[in-house]
């Protein structure tokens, strides 16, 4: 890892208050060590560190993207209920699913419009608002 790399990934886990352990280092470096936004599922995430040579199990690689996620640094997208990307972009957005790759991308949020929402049933709120349009090729 080059040093802006390392510094990039301690700033991002310290700016949250976690210690940069060995396996977040390595983690934090493939997922925003080069300043760009990712969308990755655990597995692919899994397979970037062992294509880098590095050492961690799959059981740690989901265990620090939830911690990530529980700290604010990732959030989670659910897509058909069973496959979880994780962004590292933060900010409030929509995304394309593509279905004949099963990748995620960010859609454009100055094009999306939502006008208005139900209400929330008695004795819920509305927490967040998850926008996934479905692609496939023509």
């Amino acid at each position: 890892m080059t040093d802006i790399v390392v510094q990039r990934s301690a700033d991002w886990l310290s700016g949250a208050g976690l210690r940069p352990t060995r396996q977040r280092m390595t983690l934090a470096s493939l997922l925003v060590g080069d300043g760009q936004d990712r969308h990755v599922t655990a597995e692919s995430l899994f397979d970037a560190a062992t294509d880098a040579d590095e050492k961690v199990s799959l059981a740690t690689v989901y265990n620090t993207l939830r911690a990530f996620c529980d700290v604010g640094l990732m959030r989670e997208i659910t897509v058909d209920g069973s496959k979880s990307y994780f962004d590292t972009n933060m900010t409030d957005h929509p995304h394309f699913y593509w279905e004949d790759t099963a990748k995620l991308t960010d859609a454009p949020a100055e094009q999306l419009e939502i006008r208005h929402l139900p209400d929330a049933p008695e004795g819920a709120e509305i927490a967040s608002v998850d926008v996934v349009i479905r692609l496939r090729r023509k």
